[in-house]
């Protein structure tokens, strides 16, 4: 089937008409449309959410995360014909292999850790840098491994800084006077809790993690004798710019897929690549079968503290502080 498609999410309302001439060669664009299906249909269709009988919602696709995911269940549950597709730097939709913008974030991570690893090197310093990620940590897992952290701080491994202090004092024995510290925003000491930078009441998603790097630093640096730490958070630098070639074909297969499963009558599911498997599963499975709105009461795709790639990070000598 060739997939030439006019974008059209509420008929009848100008702005929610998207025609054909914008959404041609959108691959060199690096994330801008996204910007356009956000500040032009979102929040109008949040707005009818609750009462689509009243509009000529036929068919839409939704790309994003688990909160957007959640949205096209519930519209799904209207009658609306949706199909969903794993857009999300954190890589934590279930049921999905890996969803496109993530390697792209990993590129941004790498080169970040690249850069504070020169000044840690010069200044015989530690570089604390806090990458997104939120309750997953895959960012930082395959960020830090791939940039070459010598510690890695993830959600699913709580952590003891007084370990990754003595961690910090045996490699300046060892005279490795520099220390990279890879950090989740949704890292948390041992009977700790997390980082909340502020509260969104009118949100999704109201709870902003942030503020984990600068209060690891704060918290090193007694317990080093004087040694710098210092902390930086490269926040939304890891969601812009160029997108790597393997994102782009990612989504390009996924969006095909996804117009091939709404054309066939599928509704009401998420294309996906699952143990390396091209298929669709219901939205139900991977958020959750809970009230309209309950997001992510489904499976989950976060880091196995036992699993492969953490073991690996152990056998090449990094750190998780535990």
């Amino acid at each position: 089937m060739r997939h030439e498609i006019m974008v059209n999410p509420v008929s009848g309302k100008k702005r929610g008409l998207m025609y054909a001439k914008r959404v041609k060669n959108l691959l060199h664009r690096h994330g801008i449309e996204a910007n356009i299906f956000e500040s032009e249909y979102a929040g109008h269709l949040r707005e009818h959410a609750k009462d689509v009988s009243s509009q000529e919602l036929t068919r839409f696709y939704s790309l994003g995360g688990d909160g957007t995911l959640t949205s096209a269940r519930d519209f799904a549950r209207k009658g609306v014909k949706v199909i969903g597709v794993p857009k999300t730097i954190d890589n934590d939709v279930s049921f999905a292999d890996i969803t496109f913008g993530f390697t792209t974030a990993l590129g941004v991570i790498c080169e970040s850790v690249d850069r504070v690893r020169t000044t840690a090197f010069s200044h015989d310093r530690v570089q604390v840098l806090e990458v997104m990620g939120r309750n997953c940590g895959w960012l930082a897992l395959e960020g830090g491994l791939s940039g070459g952290a010598d510690i890695i701080l993830l959600p699913e491994i709580p952590f003891d800084v007084q370990k990754v202090a003595d961690v910090i004092k045996e490699r300046d024995a060892k005279g490795f006077k520099d220390t990279v510290i890879v950090v989740s925003e949704g890292a948390k000491p041992k009977d700790g809790d997390v980082v909340v930078k502020k509260i969104v009441e009118d949100s999704a998603d109201t709870i902003r993690l942030g503020g984990i790097g600068d209060q690891l630093a704060n918290m090193l640096e007694p317990l080093l004798g004087g040694k710098e730490v210092r902390a930086t958070n490269i926040g939304h630098t890891q969601r812009g710019g160029h997108t790597c070639q393997y994102d782009r074909s990612l989504c390009t297969k996924l969006g095909s897929m996804a117009v091939d499963a709404l054309f066939n009558g599928e509704s009401g599911k998420m294309v996906t690549i699952y143990n390396a498997k091209p298929q669709t599963v219901s939205l139900e499975d991977v958020l959750g079968r809970g009230a309209t709105g309950e997001t992510s009461k489904g499976g989950s795709h976060n880091v196995d503290p036992n699993g492969f790639v953490v073991q690996i990070a152990r056998n090449i000598g990094i750190s998780f502080g535990d």
